[in-house]
């Protein structure tokens, strides 16, 4: 898996071998079980993940005990509750494995250390956080701007993968929508 991270990281940054080499002594491996909790709200979030295989989902509870899933991590993709991990404050989100998962995971401590010993690691945490600036800006809009079929149509062309490989419970908390209308927008076929 962590040769899977290290195309991963040069796919976005370039660096030597021996850089390489130190950005990956500060990954460990982690094996989550099928539903498993890895931030829990409340608790301060100090680990980011890569997903070598598997899913995790972020999520949080609204004001009326619903779950919202903000954000869905495949293979090949980080995960963290990011506004915890940034500001060393308690997470208002969960992370939770759906699926059983393969990760590899830094702490926020080492994370932070490689930007002070590798220039590069600069660009490839900017990288991340525009693409998680513009994941979260295009969801945002989403709900704002497209109704309930506009917004499974536009998953469908995006992201099929998390309509065919999770539960239509956790879909429907993705699109905001109940799973009485993903199932009606399901059998339409749209």
């Amino acid at each position: 898996m962590k040769e899977q991270l290290a195309n991963y990281i040069k796919s976005i940054i370039t660096v030597t071998e021996e850089e390489l080499v130190v950005i990956l002594s500060y990954f460990k491996s982690l094996t989550a079980k099928k539903n498993e909790p890895l931030v829990v709200h409340g608790q301060t979030n100090q680990r980011s993940f890569f997903v070598g295989s598997g899913c995790l989902r972020i999520y949080f509870i609204t004001e009326d005990g619903q779950e919202a899933t903000r954000y869905l991590a495949f293979e090949n993709n980080f995960a963290t509750a990011l506004c915890s991990f940034i500001s060393n404050e308690p997470s208002l989100e969960f992370i939770q494995a759906l699926e059983t998962t393969e990760l590899l995971y830094i702490s926020s401590s080492d994370f932070y250390h490689l930007l002070e010993v590798i220039p590069a690691w600069e660009k490839f945490y900017r990288h991340y956080l525009e693409k998680a600036y513009v994941n979260n800006t295009n969801r945002l809009m989403s709900f704002l701007t497209l109704d309930a079929t506009e917004r499974y149509k536009q998953l469908m062309s995006i992201n099929p993968q998390i309509i065919q490989r999770l539960p239509n419970r956790i879909v429907a908390t993705y699109l905001n929508i109940s799973q009485e209308t993903l199932s009606r927008l399901k059998s339409n076929r749209y």
